[in-house]
């Protein structure tokens, strides 16, 4: 018996297997609803048995569905393999790159900069999104390489540590703190806090903090980015815990930026990939590279 199967009815089929739900896949794919179905129920009348369950609100495979499910990501796999050997042959490489949105903006310019320098036919392109979001999408071999702070937990994915990084009050110059070159944790417990919402990681490392030194801000916004909270702190809206290396790019005087006495609190970075998945040596020159940031 031949099949003419075709590697987009695979993509569909595993898109849809993970979302386990066509209208959250079809959004995934950027296609249309009608037109993901009309390629399962054509995969499925190749088969010639039904691949999903159709439920109300979600749809579920069938065992034949988990058998091929398998099948098509090892065949997925091996295709995105073959051709990522095939133009590593050339003169060029591309590397996918993920990083979190305390890191990204901060980070990467320079670590990119140096890359290029000593590698100046790879392009480098960037993702920006929550730690999740990383994880899932490195496991899935949607990005090749993506850069965390700890703690991270991810199955079949390996985790390698950088460097830890201080985390540093962030107050405006008149405030009352501002004066002061050392912080105490109790000083500044009964100030109003501005924080990243819960979705950011750099939010849990500020919450572990205040656990260890019993301590409990009160919090009176949340925010998504960290210039905002940075800003917002500038208009005396509250004081917050900033990491270093946006410290380092903020050249207003309208912060003023302190190290806490005893304890410090702090960030690990981390890079995370997919041992399973075939690695260039674009990104393997990416990962030394990055290897190199401990001591820079």
């Amino acid at each position: 018996m031949r099949f003419d199967v075709e590697l987009t009815q695979l993509e569909h089929f595993v898109a849809v297997a993970r979302a386990r739900n066509i209208t959250r896949a079809s959004a995934d794919l950027n296609l249309s609803q009608s037109s993901l179905s009309r390629s399962i129920q054509k995969l499925e009348e190749q088969v010639g048995q039904p691949l999903f369950e159709r439920k109300p609100r979600e749809v579920v495979l069938t065992d034949v569905g988990e058998l091929l499910l398998e099948r098509a990501k090892e065949i997925l796999k091996r295709v995105e393999d073959t051709f990522s050997q095939v133009s590593e042959a050339g003169l060029s490489g591309r590397i996918r790159l993920g990083a979190i949105p305390t890191i990204a903006p901060y980070f990467l310019p320079g670590l990119l900069r140096g890359f290029a320098e000593s590698h100046p036919n790879i392009t480098v392109s960037v993702q920006e999104d929550t730690t999740d979001i990383l994880l899932k999408r490195c496991s899935h071999g949607e990005i090749d390489l993506a850069i965390l702070a700890l703690p991270v937990i991810a199955k079949y994915l390996e985790i390698e540590p950088l460097f830890d990084e201080e985390l540093l009050l962030v107050t405006p110059p008149d405030h009352p703190l501002a004066g002061n070159a050392r912080i105490t944790p109790e000083a500044v417990e009964a100030f109003p806090f501005i924080l990243l919402n819960e979705a950011h990681c750099l939010s849990d490392n500020i919450a572990t903090y205040c656990r260890q030194q019993s301590m409990q801000p009160v919090t009176v916004e949340r925010l998504s980015q960290l210039a905002t909270v940075q800003e917002l702190v500038a208009l005396g809206h509250g004081i917050s815990i900033i990491p270093e290396m946006a410290r380092r790019l903020d050249s207003s005087e309208r912060r003023v930026y302190r190290s806490f006495s005893g304890e410090k609190p702090f960030r690990t970075l981390s890079m995370a990939w997919n041992p399973y998945r075939y690695q260039s040596k674009w990104v393997k020159s990416l990962i030394a590279h990055l290897r190199k940031s401990r001591s820079a």
